[in-house]
């Protein structure tokens, strides 16, 4: 089996793409390195290029007539930007992606999985969401996912397309064998930034206190990125008897999240717990376009992926301090990943 990820020499893509290698999947790799990293695609099918680019997309399935689904993971993510430059986020995350779409469909691809979001979210009084919890995007980056979703929900009522959209919450972790992670150098998430504290000796800052959770920080469901990885893994292998363009369902929503809320102080615990050294915080304002959080409940990714996380938060923290302290020996020590 082929399958074409987009965005797949990303942080999530590229371990996406090396569970598959593990289970016997080839991957296609398609990424403009606008984010994502070469070195990340080493030893795999690779094109270097834009969603958008039609000729290129037919070129691939032309070279790999074999592709039978592709896994979109292609986007800009980093919620503060997109306040910030809302119209270069609509531009890369929707209407790239809409002609990425023609693309696959013009070739004769029908299968089709949407890496999404949970910020798409409204969360509830006591921050858990389902499927079927309603939504309100919060952030520019957050509508892009939700609108991008609506198109592909309603270009597969005609059956020309058949997806499956997998609502991530917050991946934190690395490939346990030390593949690929986190690209970025200065990152903006919760983990990131405590590791970046720990190294440079510098005060954690919490950013958002007042927030109506049990501790006034924000709540997040952390998820080890190789249990995101291998939830596509399932996806892929039972897409058919999930989504078919000849069946019931042309479209499902599934959550990816470990249905158990963490606070940023909770987080700062867990840590302090893995490095045995608390460190030193101070209070913030909000950032832009942030919200108070919220993590997964339910089933519906046991039921129909048959897939549970089987990482801790702890493994992801140690995973991520392992990464730190290897990345610069796979992805060189320049300031292109900043």
């Amino acid at each position: 089996m082929k399958v074409l990820i987009a965005g797949g020499a990303g942080f999530i893509g590229s371990t996406i793409a090396s569970a598959c290698l593990d289970e016997g999947i080839t991957p296609v790799v398609l990424d403009n390195l606008v984010t994502g990293r070469r070195e990340f695609t080493a030893g795999r099918i690779f094109y270097e290029g834009d969603i958008a680019d039609g000729e290129l997309v037919d070129e691939i399935f032309v070279q790999h007539p074999e592709i039978e689904a592709v896994i979109d993971c292609a986007a800009l993510i980093v919620v503060p930007e997109s306040v910030a430059q809302p119209l270069r986020y609509y531009t890369e995350n929707v209407a790239k992606g809409i002609e990425f779409l023609g693309h696959v469909r013009r070739n004769g691809c029908k299968r089709f999985l949407f890496s999404s979001s949970a910020s798409i979210y409204a969360a509830g009084d006591d921050y858990a969401v389902d499927e079927s919890s309603h939504l309100a995007p919060l952030s520019p980056y957050a509508r892009t996912k939700a609108i991008f979703e609506s198109a592909l929900e309603d270009i597969s009522t005609t059956g020309e397309l058949c997806v499956i959209s997998l609502r991530y919450f917050n991946p934190i972790g690395a490939d346990p064998k030390m593949r690929s992670g986190l690209q970025v150098r200065k990152p903006t998430h919760a983990l990131g930034k405590m590791i970046e504290a720990e190294r440079n000796g510098e005060v954690f800052q919490i950013t958002g206190v007042d927030w109506p959770t049990r501790d006034g920080s924000g709540i997040r469901d952390y998820i080890h990125v190789w249990d995101l990885a291998q939830a596509h893994v399932r996806a892929l292998r039972r897409f058919d008897t999930i989504v078919s363009a000849t069946g019931p369902k042309t479209y499902e929503v599934i959550n990816l999240g470990t249905g158990t809320g963490t606070t940023v102080r909770e987080l700062l615990e867990a840590f302090a717990n893995v490095t045995g050294k608390p460190l030193h915080t101070a209070e913030a304002e909000r950032r832009p376009g942030d919200n108070a959080g919220a993590f997964s409940r339910g089933d519906r990714a046991a039921l129909l992926l048959d897939w549970r996380p089987e990482y801790s938060i702890e493994q992801g923290i140690q995973d991520s301090l392992a990464w730190v302290g290897k990345r610069d020996s796979v992805i060189g020590s320049d300031h292109s990943a900043s």
